[in-house]
């Protein structure tokens, strides 16, 4: 074997780091960076999650200063949702690794917030279990069943999201200490709403999908 043919490949390496190489910011139509701005938005909200999971948990339901800064990341993770994807058709710096995270984003965040609150037992487990459970059905099925097709993402959808968002919220920022039982009761409400929604959505896109219907 002569040296040249024991040197080591280098095309897979330079597939990797051309992945990294483009537009990071500027908008035209040339190559996109895969870390453009529009995706390290959607990484830092995916790295929101566990520092709200900790932060719950480390406050114990005790409404202490963890407790409001918990909830103030959640905020900022939840309502950068929109900037990223504005920021990529804006730009034009759409690329196949920020279609996959952007979804994935609010999946992450508001499954941290839940299983936070059950752990310091202010929100049931079989909830979390819905709401985790729904995001893993539907993985699957996308995966499995509409391999070579898309369903598109109903207006339920959307509301499905808020709604989950708006119930945390209410249940992160323990504002029952300066308004009283009432701001309780509507957090409960509000979680409920999104846990029907939740499992609503989540039938109608199974239901939609194996009929047949597509985008």
């Amino acid at each position: 074997m002569s040296s040249e043919d024991s040197r080591p490949s280098l095309g897979s390496g330079a597939k990797g780091t051309k992945r990294f190489r483009g537009r990071v910011l500027s908008p035209g139509e040339g190559p996109v960076s895969a870390t453009n701005v529009a995706n390290l938005i959607t990484v830092a909200r995916i790295l929101v999650a566990p520092l709200v999971l900790w932060l719950v948990i480390l406050d114990g339901g005790d409404d202490g200063v963890w407790r409001y800064l918990a909830a103030v990341l959640f905020f900022l993770g939840m309502v950068t949702d929109g900037i990223d994807g504005a920021l990529a058709r804006s730009r034009n710096l759409i690329t196949k690794s920020g279609t996959l995270l952007d979804p994935m984003a609010d999946k992450v965040i508001t499954g941290g917030a839940f299983i936070g609150l059950a752990v310091i037992d202010e929100v049931p487990w079989w909830i979390v279990s819905v709401v985790i459970g729904r995001e893993i059905v539907i993985t699957v099925f996308r995966l499995v069943v509409l391999a070579h097709r898309e369903i598109p993402v109903t207006r339920g959808g959307k509301w499905k999201t808020f709604s989950q968002g708006l119930a945390l919220g209410a249940l992160l920022v323990p504002f029952d200490v300066f308004l009283g039982a009432w701001w309780t009761w509507l957090a409960v409400g509000l979680l409920g709403i999104a846990v029907f929604l939740t499992v609503a959505t989540g039938l109608d896109y199974l239901i939609r999908g194996l009929r047949g219907e597509k985008k």
